[in-house]
């Protein structure tokens, strides 16, 4: 498995809202910067958290997460690999499959392989801050 493979299981767990299978992507010792309501995640414990909340949410909720890569650029050697694009998140309905509302962030991710299987251990989520309000520029893509 390449380290691509891994960023199409995120989306399928996502879209899932399977927490087990979306945190055994990620290294222990991973450390996350999120735009969402956290500084930091540092390691997997602290990460699966975040992760299960939302996904709680979502569920509660009746929502189901559509994510898609732009613009994936990713270099990869044997044991390191590195990715930048932006992922758009579209919330549907779980009912009807009605599209409810999207955002698309920045993102940077960083694998390493550990015995022959790709782990995240850098993830880095990320909005333009407006420099007039200082709230994040949402929908520029």
């Amino acid at each position: 498995m390449n380290a691509q493979n891994i960023l199409e299981q995120y989306k399928s767990a996502i879209h899932e809202r399977d927490v087990k299978r979306f945190v055994s992507i990620y290294h222990p010792e991973v450390h996350i910067y999120d735009c969402w309501g956290h500084w930091e995640s540092i390691g997997l414990a602290a990460w699966k958290e975040n992760v299960t909340e939302w996904f709680i949410g979502l569920k509660a909720d009746g929502e189901i997460l559509k994510v898609d890569f732009q613009d994936m650029v990713m270099e990869e050697t044997d044991n390191l690999a590195f990715a930048r694009c932006a992922v758009t998140f579209a919330a549907h309905k779980e009912s009807d499959g009605e599209k409810l509302r999207q955002i698309t962030n920045r993102f940077t991710f960083c694998l390493k392989k550990v015995k022959d299987t790709w782990l995240i251990v850098h993830e880095h989520s990320s909005l333009p801050i407006s420099m007039e309000d200082g709230k994040g520029m949402f929908g520029l893509r």
